[in-house]
């Protein structure tokens, strides 16, 4: 049962929705997962993936391979990384566009705004645990 109107059930409106989103909504969706180590040290499953994170490509011809994220393409769903390219027939390097989906943030790019985001993040997923945990006398 629906539980809000605003919400559509509907497969054809929901992919309407994915496809015609605009970037500040498409920034929460190319969301990347972090590594364990990562995960465990800040509390945090997944985070929106930006320019200077140093990812691992888990899935397609490029796999095994990590590197530094030179651009977040918001309009074609896709990242590019320094060390994946592929070279044209004239020789010239072109990036390889790569899913957000099939990668691992293995170190984070911090600044302040970061950090804060981190934390919050934290410290939602603190309440959310902590929630069914009242008195019980």
């Amino acid at each position: 049962m629906k539980r809000s109107d605003k919400v559509s059930s509907s497969r054809r409106t929901q992919r309407r929705n994915l496809y015609q989103a605009p970037s500040n909504l498409r920034r929460k969706i190319m969301t990347v997962r972090l590594s364990r180590e990562l995960r465990k040290k800040y509390n945090v499953r997944n985070l929106p993936i930006r320019k200077n994170d140093v990812v691992k490509i888990l899935k397609g011809k490029s796999r095994k391979k990590s590197g530094k994220v030179t651009a977040v393409y918001r309009r074609k769903w896709c990242i590019h990384v320094d060390k994946v390219t592929k070279d044209k027939q004239n020789g010239q390097p072109v990036n390889v566009p790569i899913k957000t989906h099939n990668c691992v943030i293995e170190t984070l790019h911090l600044d302040k705004d970061r950090k804060d985001l981190l934390e919050r993040v934290a410290r939602n997923a603190d309440r959310k645990k902590n929630k069914g945990m009242g008195k019980t006398e």
